[in-house]
Protein backbone atom coordinates (compact mmCIF):
# COMPACT_ATOMS: atom_id res chain seq x y z
CA UNK A 1 0.00 0.00 0.00
CA UNK A 2 2.89 2.39 0.75
CA UNK A 3 4.21 2.01 -2.81
CA UNK A 4 0.82 3.02 -4.21
CA UNK A 5 0.62 5.98 -1.84
CA UNK A 6 4.04 7.20 -3.01
CA UNK A 7 2.72 7.15 -6.58
CA UNK A 8 -0.38 9.09 -5.56
CA UNK A 9 -2.58 6.13 -6.46
CA UNK A 10 -4.42 5.64 -3.16
CA UNK A 11 -7.53 7.59 -2.37
CA UNK A 12 -9.01 8.00 1.06
CA UNK A 13 -11.88 5.59 1.74
CA UNK A 14 -15.30 6.89 2.71
CA UNK A 15 -15.87 6.85 6.45
CA UNK A 16 -17.92 3.80 7.44
CA UNK A 17 -20.95 5.90 8.34
CA UNK A 18 -20.93 8.03 5.18
CA UNK A 19 -22.11 7.24 1.67
CA UNK A 20 -20.81 8.98 -1.47
CA UNK A 21 -22.91 12.01 -2.35
CA UNK A 22 -24.76 11.67 -5.65
CA UNK A 23 -26.59 14.61 -7.10
CA UNK A 24 -29.95 14.18 -8.75
CA UNK A 25 -28.26 15.38 -11.94
CA UNK A 26 -25.50 12.74 -11.86
CA UNK A 27 -25.14 11.04 -15.23
CA UNK A 28 -25.59 7.28 -15.47
CA UNK A 29 -22.78 5.84 -17.61
CA UNK A 30 -24.28 2.35 -17.75
CA UNK A 31 -25.19 1.04 -21.20
CA UNK A 32 -28.39 -0.56 -22.46
CA UNK A 33 -28.00 -2.93 -25.39
CA UNK A 34 -30.34 -5.68 -26.56
CA UNK A 35 -32.62 -4.82 -23.63
CA UNK A 36 -29.83 -5.47 -21.08
CA UNK A 37 -28.37 -2.76 -18.82
CA UNK A 38 -24.72 -3.07 -17.77
CA UNK A 39 -21.65 -1.03 -16.84
CA UNK A 40 -19.73 -1.64 -20.04
CA UNK A 41 -18.31 -4.07 -22.54
CA UNK A 42 -15.01 -5.75 -21.71
CA UNK A 43 -13.35 -7.14 -24.83
CA UNK A 44 -10.59 -9.73 -24.49
CA UNK A 45 -8.38 -10.04 -27.56
CA UNK A 46 -5.73 -12.69 -28.12
CA UNK A 47 -3.50 -11.78 -31.07
CA UNK A 48 -1.51 -14.71 -32.49
CA UNK A 49 1.20 -14.33 -35.10
CA UNK A 50 1.41 -10.66 -34.14
CA UNK A 51 4.15 -8.16 -35.03
CA UNK A 52 5.51 -4.96 -33.41
CA UNK A 53 5.44 -6.39 -29.89
CA UNK A 54 8.71 -4.93 -28.53
CA UNK A 55 8.45 -1.19 -29.22
CA UNK A 56 6.79 0.60 -26.27
CA UNK A 57 6.33 3.86 -28.20
CA UNK A 58 4.63 2.12 -31.14
CA UNK A 59 2.48 0.09 -28.75
CA UNK A 60 1.45 3.19 -26.82
CA UNK A 61 0.57 4.94 -30.09
CA UNK A 62 -1.54 1.94 -31.20
CA UNK A 63 -3.41 1.85 -27.88
CA UNK A 64 -3.99 5.62 -27.99
CA UNK A 65 -5.27 5.43 -31.57
CA UNK A 66 -7.56 2.55 -30.54
CA UNK A 67 -8.93 4.60 -27.63
CA UNK A 68 -9.55 7.61 -29.86
CA UNK A 69 -11.32 5.45 -32.47
CA UNK A 70 -13.68 4.26 -29.73
CA UNK A 71 -14.32 7.89 -28.66
CA UNK A 72 -12.68 7.31 -25.26
CA UNK A 73 -10.89 9.91 -23.14
CA UNK A 74 -7.26 9.10 -22.31
CA UNK A 75 -6.27 10.11 -18.77
CA UNK A 76 -2.89 8.41 -18.37
CA UNK A 77 -0.65 5.80 -19.92
CA UNK A 78 2.09 3.63 -18.48
CA UNK A 79 4.09 0.96 -20.32
CA UNK A 80 7.00 -1.15 -19.20
CA UNK A 81 9.42 -3.14 -21.36
CA UNK A 82 10.97 -6.10 -19.57
CA UNK A 83 14.28 -6.06 -21.45
CA UNK A 84 15.61 -4.63 -24.70
CA UNK A 85 13.58 -6.39 -27.39
CA UNK A 86 11.54 -8.03 -24.60
CA UNK A 87 7.83 -8.07 -23.92
CA UNK A 88 5.81 -5.00 -23.01
CA UNK A 89 3.05 -4.63 -20.44
CA UNK A 90 1.03 -1.48 -20.15
CA UNK A 91 -2.23 0.29 -19.63
CA UNK A 92 -4.05 3.34 -20.88
CA UNK A 93 -6.31 4.61 -18.11
CA UNK A 94 -9.44 6.05 -19.67
CA UNK A 95 -12.20 8.18 -18.19
CA UNK A 96 -14.38 5.33 -19.47
CA UNK A 97 -12.14 2.56 -17.96
CA UNK A 98 -8.97 1.12 -19.60
CA UNK A 99 -7.08 -0.61 -22.39
CA UNK A 100 -4.26 -2.92 -21.32
CA UNK A 101 -1.71 -5.04 -23.18
CA UNK A 102 0.79 -7.78 -22.39
CA UNK A 103 3.10 -9.02 -25.16
CA UNK A 104 5.14 -12.17 -25.57
CA UNK A 105 7.35 -11.47 -28.61
CA UNK A 106 9.02 -14.88 -28.30
CA UNK A 107 5.59 -16.38 -29.09
CA UNK A 108 4.33 -13.62 -31.42
CA UNK A 109 1.43 -13.21 -28.99
CA UNK A 110 -0.34 -10.25 -27.37
CA UNK A 111 -3.20 -10.22 -24.88
CA UNK A 112 -5.28 -7.03 -24.94
CA UNK A 113 -8.17 -5.99 -22.67
CA UNK A 114 -10.50 -3.18 -23.67
CA UNK A 115 -13.08 -2.17 -21.05
CA UNK A 116 -15.27 0.83 -21.79
CA UNK A 117 -18.49 2.25 -20.41
CA UNK A 118 -20.74 5.08 -21.51
CA UNK A 119 -21.09 6.04 -25.15
CA UNK A 120 -17.73 4.52 -26.18
CA UNK A 121 -17.68 1.61 -28.60
CA UNK A 122 -14.75 -0.73 -27.84
CA UNK A 123 -15.36 -2.62 -31.09
CA UNK A 124 -14.11 0.45 -33.00
CA UNK A 125 -10.68 -0.21 -31.43
CA UNK A 126 -10.29 -3.64 -32.99
CA UNK A 127 -9.45 -2.59 -36.60
CA UNK A 128 -6.85 -0.12 -35.27
CA UNK A 129 -5.15 -2.83 -33.20
CA UNK A 130 -5.36 -5.29 -36.09
CA UNK A 131 -3.57 -2.80 -38.37
CA UNK A 132 -0.91 -2.02 -35.76
CA UNK A 133 -0.02 -5.60 -34.81
CA UNK A 134 -0.96 -7.47 -38.03
CA UNK A 135 -1.85 -10.76 -36.30
CA UNK A 136 -2.48 -13.93 -38.30
CA UNK A 137 -5.46 -14.69 -36.04
CA UNK A 138 -7.51 -12.84 -33.45
CA UNK A 139 -9.60 -14.50 -30.77
CA UNK A 140 -12.15 -12.05 -29.38
CA UNK A 141 -14.61 -12.48 -26.54
CA UNK A 142 -16.90 -10.01 -24.79
CA UNK A 143 -17.94 -9.82 -21.18
CA UNK A 144 -20.71 -7.48 -20.13
CA UNK A 145 -19.55 -6.09 -16.80
CA UNK A 146 -21.90 -4.88 -14.08
CA UNK A 147 -25.08 -6.53 -15.33
CA UNK A 148 -28.16 -4.95 -13.75
CA UNK A 149 -30.42 -7.82 -12.78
Amino acid sequence: MDALAQLGMVSEPFPENQEPVRSAEAKDYFVTRDGVKFAGAHLLLDLWGAENLTDPKAIERALADAAKAAKATILHSHLHQFSPEGGVSGVLVLAESHISIHTWPERDFAAIDIFMCGACDPYRSVPILKAAFRPRTIQLSEQRRGLVV
